[in-house]
């Protein structure tokens, strides 16, 4: 065994795995085109002070999870621990606000420094949607109404539920923050010492706690629904409602709140009860004040992050990759039937097709490769050619769909 090994934490994707990644990274982008989402990518590291002043400092994110450094010329660095921020900051210093309302979608790599185990990764994979400039309830259902059609596609939409809940406005939040403090100051000794620092920064942080006698002391902690005003219950109001039309089941969790600072109203996770602890795949909700924290004009948000990771665990036996229509075995015999393969096989892909050479093994090893082809194209054709004694190159073609098998040129060959 090699002394190099892979970080902690990471881990190669070798070509199955990749194309199980792949595929759900073209299912969701596919899907969110047809919504009128435009693909966007932001660089994997960004000024500390994005993800700092959006994520909170009081968030594991950032208080304990993410890869910050300074760079050679001295400014702090992080590699980044989720999209939004990143898009939001280019939706900044790029000057997007005129292009509003925006629809984007992203994929690619984020870095958490966290005890890695199965479903979590200190290198993992995030596909995400947002939507920047729209304030109603219809951009929140259509952010979800995405995220249901893409989990549908991937054969996981019963395998899988929609929590949901709201955090309400500005207002309702600063009453219920004040109850809460209420609830939790006469407990403060009996938290951790997380969530003691939290209840002075950010006490609604606590309800996200993963301490287990956290858990039990937010067990009778105030509700946020108790608390919201007119305006926040007919928001969320509105949003159930649209998801009952859409026939987009849920169920309300009183005590969802997400784990990043610019949530506001809309807070949602799709669960499952299959990877263990690391139930939640897909989760979002709405960011209105976040492009004002970057510096940016008031511009209302809502959107959404899912771990590809998670999904392929999910999708891994049950995901139907697309095969390709035709596919192309070529096996030659002899130095001028090499080199007419190779020509072949350069003006096919030249056509788009899909051509595959086997340039060792005797005549049936070749075949028998070119036949497991099979499993993952429509129709594929073996292309055997020979060298002849006098000096020329013969060409046959066979089809293992039909079975039929003929003498044929060059020339019919690119015709098929």
């Amino acid at each position: 065994m090699s002394k190099y090994q892979s970080v902690r934490g990471t881990r190669d994707l070798l070509p199955t795995l990749k194309k199980t990644f792949r595929a759900i990274d073209q299912t969701a982008y596919n899907t969110a085109q047809k919504y009128g989402f435009s693909e966007i990518e932001t660089p994997i590291f960004e000024f500390s002070d994005v993800f700092h002043r959006s994520l909170g400092e009081t968030s594991d994110a950032v208080s304990k999870e993410t890869y910050t450094f300074t760079d050679r010329g001295g400014d702090s660095i992080t590699l980044r621990p989720e999209g939004t921020a990143g898009v939001v900051r280019a939706f900044v210093s790029e000057g997007l606000a005129q292009l509003v309302p925006l629809k984007l979608y992203y994929y690619g790599p984020m870095f958490r420094y966290e005890r890695p185990q199965k479903g979590r990764y200190r290198q993992f994979s995030q596909l995400g949607v947002e939507i920047l400039g729209l304030e109603t309830p219809l951009a929140d259902l259509e952010c979800l109404d995405v995220a249901w059609n893409i989990l549908k596609k991937l054969n996981l939409s019963e395998r899988c539920i929609l929590e949901i809940n709201t955090l309400g406005d500005t207002e309702s939040r600063a009453n219920y923050r004040t109850a809460l403090v209420e609830f939790l100051t006469p407990l403060k000794d009996q938290l951790s010492a997380d969530s003691q620092v939290r209840l002075e920064k950010n006490p609604m942080r606590i309800l996200d706690s993963k301490d287990e006698n956290d858990k039990k002391i937010i067990l009778n902690a105030p509700l946020m629904e108790s608390f919201l005003n007119e305006k926040s219950k007919d928001f969320f109001n509105k949003v159930l409602q649209g998801l009952d039309a859409l026939k987009i089941p849920y169920k309300k969790n009183p005590k969802l709140v997400r784990g990043l600072d610019y949530y506001c109203h809309t807070v949602f996770e799709f669960t499952t009860t299959e990877l263990g602890a690391q139930s939640a795949i897909l989760s979002g909700g709405r960011y209105d004040g976040l492009v004002e924290m970057l510096g940016g004009p008031k511009t209302p948000g809502v959107g959404w992050a899912a771990g590809v990771d998670r999904l392929a665990d999910l999708c891994e036996t049950t995901l139907v990759h697309a095969k390709e229509e035709t596919v192309f075995g070529f096996a030659a015999i002899g130095p001028k039937a090499e080199l007419e393969a190779l020509k072949l096989t350069s003006a096919l892909i030249a056509k788009n097709k899909k051509c595959l050479s086997f340039p060792t093994g005797n005549l049936k090893k070749k075949l028998e490769k070119i036949s497991k082809l099979t499993a993952d194209a429509e129709t594929v054709y073996a292309i055997l050619i020979f060298d002849q004694d006098d000096g020329s190159v013969e060409f046959k073609v066979k089809n293992f769909k039909t079975g039929e098998e003929k003498l044929t040129s060059a020339v019919e060959i690119l015709t098929l």
